[in-house]
């Protein structure tokens, strides 16, 4: 049997949907449509005609650029630290020097969505990623230049705007009201094929897509609607609409054994769409909520169990068991325990993981929610705040730090007693950026930056925006107690 792969479809390959909408924060109503009975065919051309006029054309050019990259003796590194490689050893921490590289021009294209008349459009984060163009193509062939308003590589969204008026909208519907069996159209430009329309059904709502053991989806949000409509490289971005014409989700990713449409395909709701692109109008990047847990689905857990011999019984076969809570979070703090398990958010039940994460995709930190949960089979209410990915509940202001593409967050005190150290920045995900191309690891905890202590985010950003010929020196220690350091270029030279 063929392994099935998900592919989040690359932007040079693909074109990528433009849908549109008189706003991104109001929901329109669209002309009803006549009911169809039971067992009577679906006419979608009503559908077809409302969201092709909204599809536009992406093109993203990547200029060649000239980079210094760090180089090392394979051999004299191993002489001089055999296990070098293995225990926290950064890129370009070996013994070397470094070189100039000549990157080559790349030219993508890909698909977007205008939600505005005024000229906003929504898009994979992986079609804009890394751009130094953008030109965007309408349906009546005029072009326009873009610009990048805000891109959120965990939801993989963007938005972009061309400088223009009067532009079709796309009717933006409420993608919670969405039923499993229910008729959709995905709207793109598969394959080079222009303003196709492919028609299928939901196959399934709240999908959990990230996977830890892939580099591409294990930090995606996972509440993905799955729709059977025939998706190929090309329709990444592109519409996903219901028999009235209305945006429920952007088409992001396949699941085929080939990367072309044997599979399934996987939209990201609008529900998570509206407040991505609300997020990124305001603030510039996303104001994240976090529940402060991490565990999965309890039926998963209970196979896991039975599979070593242990019988466990749970009050339930739905909902979220908790395997651990993160010390200083929101769950934390409202007083929820490993080997709990949570069963409705703000009213809403949560049967499975997905559901979870798409409720609280929707949040913002300082929100408060309501958490109904089984403890030892009883259960239990709570109101707890969420918190931000820095352990608080203010708005993170990252602009100056973007160009790292790191979270981090102050130490909590266990660590502190473990490592013992007073202060210092975890890093909880390495995004891609200048951290990355440094080679720092998630986990690795920030402690001085340019001789300056790093107890906050605030210290980090102050630094990065003062820091002199572009350049961070970074001291710190890893989580198994070893120190290190690494030197991180601001910019390309």
């Amino acid at each position: 049997m063929k392994k099935i792969v998900k592919t989040l479809m690359p932007a040079m390959y693909l074109m990528v949907i433009a849908f549109s909408a008189a706003s991104c924060n109001k929901t329109q109503a669209a002309p009803a449509t006549a009911a169809v009975a039971p067992g009577q065919p679906v006419d979608l051309t009503y559908a077809a005609e409302k969201s092709l006029p909204a599809v536009v054309y992406i093109k993203s050019v990547t200029n060649s650029k000239v980079q210094t990259v760090e180089y090392s003796d394979p051999f004299e590194d191993f002489f001089s630290d055999p296990f070098g490689g293995f225990f926290g050893r950064g890129q370009g921490q070996g013994n070397g020097g470094q070189r100039q590289v000549q990157t080559p021009k790349r030219v993508a294209a890909g698909s977007g969505v205008i939600i505005s008349a005024d000229g906003y459009i929504v898009t994979n984060n992986h079609v804009v990623d890394g751009a130094d163009e953008l030109m965007v193509t309408l349906n009546d062939n005029k072009e326009y230049s873009a610009r990048i308003i805000g891109a959120d590589a965990t939801t993989d969204l963007a938005l972009i705007k061309i400088d223009a008026k009067n532009l079709p909208a796309i009717v933006i519907a409420n993608s919670d009201n969405v039923k499993v069996g229910e008729w959709v159209l995905a709207v793109g430009n598969p394959l080079g094929l222009n303003n196709t329309v492919t028609a299928g059904i939901v196959s399934a709502k709240a999908r959990s897509m990230n996977d830890p053991r892939d580099k591409r989806t294990a930090n995606l949000v996972s509440s993905m609607i799955q729709t059977d409509a025939a998706i190929n490289q090309g329709n990444s971005g592109g519409a996903l609409v219901n028999t009235r014409g209305e945006l429920i989700g952007i088409n992001a990713m396949l699941a085929s054994p080939t990367g072309s449409n044997i599979g399934y395909g996987f939209a990201i709701p609008t529900s998570i769409m509206n407040k991505v692109v609300d997020d990124l109008k305001k603030y510039g990047n996303v104001q994240r909520g976090m529940i402060g847990i991490q565990g999965g689905d309890v039926k998963d857990y209970v196979d896991a169990q039975k599979e070593e011999g242990k019988d466990v019984d749970l009050g339930t076969m739905e909902g979220i068991y908790i395997g651990k809570v993160v010390e200083d979070g929101a769950a934390e703090d409202a007083g929820l325990k490993e080997g709990d398990v949570i069963t409705h958010i703000d009213g809403q039940k949560v049967t499975k993981f997905g559901e979870l994460t798409g409720i609280i995709a929707q949040k913002r930190p300082g929100d408060k929610v309501t958490v109904k949960y089984l403890r030892n089979k009883k259960e239990k209410t709570v109101t707890l705040t969420l918190k931000n990915e820095q352990g608080n509940t203010k708005v993170v202001k990252n602009a100056d730090v973007d160009v790292l593409g790191i979270d981090v967050r102050p130490v909590t005190e266990s660590q502190k007693k473990q490592l013992e150290i007073s202060y210092g920045l975890e890093v909880l995900k390495v995004n891609g950026g200048k951290m990355k191309d440094a080679g720092v690891p998630k986990g690795f905890i920030i402690q001085v930056v340019n001789d300056q202590p790093m107890r906050s985010f605030d210290d980090l950003q102050e630094v990065v925006k003062d820091a002199k010929d572009q350049m961070l020196v970074i001291k710190g220690i890893f989580p198994t107690g070893k120190r290190g350091g690494f030197v991180v270029y601001l910019q390309n030279e």
